[in-house]
């Protein structure tokens, strides 16, 4: 089972003048590949906090992707935390140089080439049509904080992350929760390493209930399913799909 942390980095997330769009979008993909993601954490544009919450999370999970703090301006002190996280410098990599000076058609100015500047010894990876590839430092994956930037970025290099996928059933019901609790803990006492999820719809009159069952194991979901179903009556089932 491979694992994931997603570190947002930035200020205008925390003080709620940008919606974070990221992670959710990085959650559904990764969980579609077979990662699981055990921690989301939103931090500000700080070096030192940056470089503890990073070396934190390399070592806890097997991928880390972070989100911003990657641009020219004063507050993009990403690859520095990172840097730190790691005990490495902060050098000018040619290649992004060039790609930035193709890029721009003119010689780049100072604040430009800082998206240049980069931890030594970082990987680098073609991001489609992107002239800015992604920078892979140890098991951190840099990604933008500009939603349409990083999903560009992330369909180039998806494939990295692929483990094994979950397989998913879902169950709709048209009872409460209090009313199906005990046979949903009795299904999980049978199929306790089952990924149960019940959700309550408001305001949904064909059902009241969405369960999901979910397994690496499609053997296992698909017992667990049929025990569910001989739990609950059949006039309360509205759909399985």
């Amino acid at each position: 089972m491979s694992t994931a942390g997603l570190l947002i980095i930035g200020n205008e997330i925390l003080s709620g003048k940008v919606v974070d769009e990221n992670s959710p979008f990085l959650c559904r993909e990764m969980r579609e590949l077979g990662v699981d993601v055990e921690r989301i954490l939103t931090i500000s544009d700080d070096v030192d906090l940056i470089a503890r919450e990073v070396l934190a999370m390399s070592n806890a999970y097997d991928y880390v992707l972070t989100s911003g703090g990657i641009g020219p301006t004063h507050d993009d002190v990403t690859f520095e935390g990172i840097a730190q996280a790691f005990g490495r410098s902060i050098e000018l990599n040619e290649s992004i140089a060039a790609r930035l000076r193709r890029a721009s058609k003119e010689e780049p100015n100072e604040s430009a080439m800082k998206m240049a500047m980069i931890p030594q010894g970082a990987s680098l990876l073609d991001a489609g049509d992107l002239w800015f590839p992604l920078v892979v430092i140890e098991n951190v994956y840099v990604f933008p904080g500009i939603p349409e930037l990083l999903r560009k970025k992330f369909t180039s290099s998806r494939e990295r992350f692929r483990g094994i996928p979950f397989e998913v059933r879902r169950v709709f019901v048209t009872l409460s929760e209090s009313e199906i609790v005990t046979d949903l803990n009795a299904l999980l006492d049978e199929f306790p390493d089952l990924l149960l999820g019940s959700y309550p719809k408001i305001g949904e009159t064909a059902f009241r209930v969405l369960l999901t069952l979910e397994s690496r194991d499609a053997d296992y979901l698909q017992r667990a399913l049929a025990s569910l179903l001989d739990r609950l009556s059949s006039d309360c089932i509205h759909k399985v799909e």
